[in-house]
């Protein structure tokens, strides 16, 4: 017999679309794929010589659970320096990809049936992370005149006396939405009063549009205690196959993490830590380089999308995704059950062009596009996605 928690899991609603991927792939037809958020980026040359400098040094032990002294130290030394955020070694758990700093988080703060707060759009793993700890997900309906940020209003709404947590993505994927200082100080106030920590889930800080990005922690003292920054080396500096990502917060949690870890993974790949240490010592000018890169194709994108007839969008500030409203067609398909994903596969089916349905995110009248990916694959791709919208009307 498996597991029960199994049954609470909702199947993705991504696995038809991925695997109408593979079928037309194995028939050798080119496919747009507009759907992964993965950088086309390579990991910066100066980071991978930490890495190949560490094999060469035979860093190939256990080590730490929370992670090698030297990154720690690093983290630290970043979080001061961009963040406004002062911590020192204890308080950061390194570990295998800002996914797994997630679980052992939810693992370390929540009991079953705590209640934990997401605002809707999330990224699709919140919900599912949340259930396999046997906490229960809480969804905060938002709205899109706010670029679907949550109001103090809104999550006043939603908080009971089970409420442990909020996990809070900023820069949000899939809008691209960032809070200013002053959203984020009346929910801090507002989490203090009630006892919720934040989940802050920044692993998108450096892909910003704006000059004025805020890390929750850093707003007062108050915010930093009930804040656990989660954060990661994926998308900033392209190391989505390395799987490493960390948390900040109080010396507590930490600990109670780390205990959790040790007796999971015990620690994450070393060679993966002396190359985020490197990509922290060394790479910032490749990252400034990747984010013009992608302000440049967020430009063209929006431009694009600006043409065509019957859609609209959020326009990002961060992150590398369009999130687009569909509503209008929603009379020029038939569909049962979900419209988004109708309208994605018959897309991918006419179009060879893949994107992801807003169902995914608990947006039905939505899809994501993926601007993480050279200019001319997305320009081609939604230029089908014209095609395809007027071949609707």
């Amino acid at each position: 017999m498996l597991s029960k928690r199994l049954e609470m899991l909702t199947p993705s609603y991504t696995l038809e679309i991925s695997s109408k991927i593979r079928q037309l792939k194995s028939l050798n037809l080119e496919v747009i794929d507009l759907s992964i958020g993965e950088p086309n980026f390579n990991v910066p040359i100066r980071a991978k010589l930490y890495g190949i400098e560490s094999l060469n040094n035979n860093c190939t032990r256990y080590d730490a659970v929370t992670g090698i002294k030297p990154l720690k130290e690093e983290i630290c030394k970043k979080l001061l320096k961009e963040n406004n955020c002062t911590y020192c070694p204890e308080d950061i758990v390194v570990s295998s990809g800002a996914k797994h700093c997630l679980t052992n988080t939810l693992l370390a703060l929540t009991n079953p049936n705590d209640e934990v707060l997401i605002p809707i759009p999330y990224w699709v793993s919140y919900p599912e992370i949340v259930k396999i700890v046997n906490a229960i997900p809480v969804f905060i309906h938002t709205s899109k005149d706010n670029s679907f940020k949550i109001r103090a209003e809104d999550l006043s709404r939603y908080i009971s006396k089970n409420t442990k947590a909020l996990i809070l993505n900023n820069p949000n994927n899939p809008t691209g939405s960032i809070y200013t200082k002053n959203e984020l100080e009346e929910i801090v106030e507002i989490c203090y009063k009630n006892n919720i920590y934040i989940l802050a889930d920044e692993i998108y800080e450096k892909i910003c549009y704006k000059d004025n990005f805020t890390s929750i922690a850093s707003i007062s003292n108050l915010a930093k205690d009930i804040t656990i920054t989660i954060n990661g080396f994926s998308k900033s500096t392209n190391m989505t196959g390395l799987r490493l990502g960390y948390i900040a917060s109080n010396s507590s949690i930490a600990k109670a993490i780390s205990s959790i870890q040790g007796h999971s993974v015990s620690h994450p790949c070393i060679t993966s830590q002396y190359i985020a240490y490197g990509a922290l010592k060394e790479c910032n000018s490749d990252i400034n380089q990747f984010v013009d890169e992608y302000k440049l194709r967020r430009k063209l994108i929006c431009a694009k999308l600006d043409s065509i007839n019957n859609i609209s969008y959020i326009k990002p500030y961060g992150a590398f995704y369009v999130f687009i409203d569909i509503s209008k067609l929603k009379n020029t398909l038939s569909y049962n059950g979900s419209f988004s994903l109708e309208f994605c596969s018959k897309f991918l089916d006419t179009y060879n062009v893949a994107v992801v349905p807003g169902i995914a995110f608990g947006l039905d009248d939505y899809i994501r596009i993926s601007f993480a990916c050279d200019e001319f694959i997305f320009l081609e791709g939604v230029d089908r996605l014209d095609k395809f919208i007027n071949s609707l009307a």
